[in-house]
């Protein structure tokens, strides 16, 4: 079932055209990842389904209605948003960034509601943020900190997610411990997940449902399995790469070795240094 999808999306800066004639269709429950090489347009889609931008042409449908025609409050309860790189203002708490969640459903300059208080409680537990209730944000880790920002848009309380690269300038443990956060979340309540992801192998391992840009355009999408193979790579990030099959998982991985164009260079130079480590090997022998 399909709640999200673009049809036939333009998107531009001024006069320079970023996205083309884009139909995508995100899959309800499930996560997507958008990947894609560095400029190919994928933060850009992402911000154009999640309304922060404008579409030149085309529309983002969510239950066959164009989101930019429906009001920002409305779409608020509907979609929520984790931006790349977030910041807080100096001293806020996690609690106080949290409760930032609930202003789609607040009148005004009124206090939360008991069902508002309630949803943000959760939200800092389901991130397991307890412990840093009222801890300044600034005073957080890098992981701790996109967990308490995860947990803002969960108190918003919205079936749909979107996070701009949630795992960017994250230590390899910090970036387990997002993704596994996002993992469990989409788990435990069906959650719809849409992020840009700029490791391929976290995309593989993480998601359901992948899709591929180049240039502003999908030119692969479906399961890992579908997406991750040597002809998309090679199309869409100009790579040579061997794909292996994760024991864990069975999700495929990538394997980088050479970029396009170059794998004849490549071969050559493994051969020769083969070449040397033999010869060498002969001579110890000999001595």
């Amino acid at each position: 079932m399909v709640r999200l999808m673009t049809s036939k999306l333009d998107i531009a800066y001024e006069d320079r055209l970023i996205v083309e004639d884009l139909s995508v269709q995100i899959p309800q429950g499930q996560i997507t990842a958008l990947v894609g090489a560095n400029g190919s347009g994928k933060s850009t889609i992402l911000k154009t389904m999640a309304r922060i931008m404008q579409p030149k042409s085309g529309a983002v449908l969510l239950d066959g209605k164009s989101i930019h025609k429906q009001s920002t409050r409305e779409i608020a309860k509907q979609l929520a948003i984790l931006p790349q790189n977030p910041t807080a203002p100096e001293g806020l708490t996690v609690t106080e960034l949290v409760s930032y969640g609930r202003f789609p459903y607040q009148k005004g300059f009124g206090s939360m509601k008991a069902e508002d208080k309630a949803m943000v409680e959760w939200a800092i537990e389901a991130t397991g943020m307890v412990d840093f209730y009222d801890r300044p944000i600034d005073q957080l880790s890098g992981g701790q900190r996109q967990r308490a920002w995860i947990a803002m848009a969960l108190a918003q309380d919205t079936e749909i997610l979107f996070l701009d690269e949630p795992t960017t300038f994250l230590d390899m443990a910090h970036q387990l411990e997002v993704l596994q956060l996002l993992e469990k979340l989409n788990a435990d309540s069906q959650r719809t997940i849409v992020m840009v992801v700029h490791d391929l192998n976290h995309a593989s391992r993480y998601a359901h449902h992948m899709i591929a840009i180049k240039n502003g355009k999908a030119v692969a999408e479906g399961t890992p399995v579908e997406v991750v193979s040597c002809d998309v790579l090679r199309n869409v990030f100009g790579i040579e790469a061997d794909i292996v099959t994760d024991p864990r998982s069975g999700v495929p991985l990538c394997l980088p070795y050479a970029l396009e164009g170059h794998v004849a260079e490549a071969v050559q130079q493994e051969q020769q240094v083969s070449e040397v480590r033999h010869q060498h090997a002969m001579r110890m022998a000999h001595n």
